[in-house]
């Protein structure tokens, strides 16, 4: 996309980090970050150990879990070996690694998955592999932004792991507590590439693997093409939430731009999700399919057909959003005083009749938009299809 020059902001994530320590008074030692293969190679080992010399004591009807280590006095079966939980295993590269993380599933949950840029609700406890507890959120749904690239973002493997799980259904007493069930709750085991790695937190020394047992509440979709201002990068969206511009709807989306994480990157991580092949993907792009005109205007809609208004000569509910939904949307019964109604989705290049039959198709003169045009599936969507808008010549 040539239209719109980005400042790219991640540049950050290129430089080494470095961990200082005191020589004397008046002599600071620069120690260089450890080799990532090296480390995750011990780290590996520790976490297998842990699996094998660790067994889950209790699983509550909450999915509170206690887990303890295996003495001669207890001779459990360890977590590696128990069948009673599924502890799956998930490829991850970063920082020219190719990880294999683990991680327990206590529940799954019924709702829906959060991609690994959206925000999550989420109870936490935090470990290390020697049980000590760095943090913990006391069972309380805490809000936590998956995507790595914001201010306060949690560490790479929240991001990773939390996709596997799906959230729950809540419920709001008369007092206004909100209590959740049926939601997805399990155990992930984090290489130190994967948290902090080199730089040590509070009760967390570095190159810690890190133990969260955590259930993931509810979630919220999120959209993050960004503009600079003054040198900040300001938040401003395309009107697509990022999980939808997920187009192989796996739940991951990725920045290759960030050569110190994915110097590398297997095929995988290589996936259609930036259609203008101009190097940004398509939840940062303010142009998805590079042919000048905004994702933004492309999803307008045209004047006259928000709210209601007259179709073939009968009234007709056009829906009360600026812009088109993906797909065509219901209202919403919980809400009884607003009608969230969306008859249409975002539309494919018309095919309806020329505006003029007898003249070619051209910039002046289009063809309708036809209902089909707005709801068959699939489609492709006239912010993914850069024959659309056509150009003046």
């Amino acid at each position: 996309m040539n239209k719109f020059k980005f400042y790219f902001i991640l540049l950050l994530a290129g430089i080494s980090f470095v961990s200082c320590s005191k020589k004397d008074d008046d002599e600071v030692v620069t120690v260089p970050l450890r080799d990532y293969a090296t480390q995750y190679k011990a780290d590996n080992d520790s976490i297998e150990k842990y699996l094998k010399t660790h067994y889950i004591k209790e699983v509550t009807a909450d999915f509170d879990i206690t887990i303890e280590k295996i003495t001669k006095d207890t001779p459990q079966i360890s977590i590696m070996d128990q069948k009673v939980y599924k502890l799956e295993t998930r490829k991850v590269y970063s920082h020219g690694v190719n990880y294999e993380v683990r991680y327990l599933i206590l529940n799954e949950g019924t709702g829906k998955s959060p991609c690994n840029t959206d925000r999550v609700n989420a109870a936490y406890s935090g470990n290390l592999l020697d049980g000590t507890v760095f943090d913990t959120s006391y069972d309380l749904g805490r809000s936590f932004e998956l995507y790595v690239y914001v201010n306060g973002a949690v560490i790479d493997g929240w991001g990773e792991i939390f996709p596997q799980f799906k959230t729950g259904t809540s419920s709001t007493s008369d007092n206004g507590t909100v209590t959740y069930k049926d939601f997805g709750a399990g155990v992930m085991f984090l290489p130190s590439g994967l948290g902090y790695y080199g730089s040590a937190q509070t009760n967390i020394p570095s190159y810690s693997p890190l133990v969260f047992s955590f259930k993931l509440f509810d979630l919220q979709r999120l959209d993050h093409e960004y503009t600079v201002s003054n040198g900040s990068a300001i938040t401003v969206g395309d009107g697509i939430p990022d999980y939808l511009e997920d187009l192989n709807h796996d739940g991951y989306l990725y920045d290759l731009r960030d050569t110190a994480r994915f110097p590398s990157p297997p095929d995988s991580y290589k996936k259609d999700y930036d259609t203008d092949g101009d190097g940004i993907p398509d939840y940062l792009d303010l142009d998805d399919d590079g042919d000048g005109f905004t994702t933004r205007f492309e999803l307008t809609k045209p004047t006259g057909e928000i709210g209601m208004g007259v179709k073939d000569g009968q009234p007709f509910n056009y829906g009360t959003s600026l812009f088109y939904p993906w797909d065509s949307t219901v209202d919403n019964p919980l809400t009884p005083n607003t009608d969230e109604t969306e008859p249409r989705g975002i539309p494919r290049r018309p095919t309806g009749a020329l505006t003029d039959p007898n003249q070619v198709e051209s910039a002046t003169n289009p063809r309708k938009f036809i209902e089909a045009d707005y709801t068959t599936n699939p489609r492709l969507r006239i912010h993914l299809d850069k024959t659309y808008p056509i150009k003046q010549k």
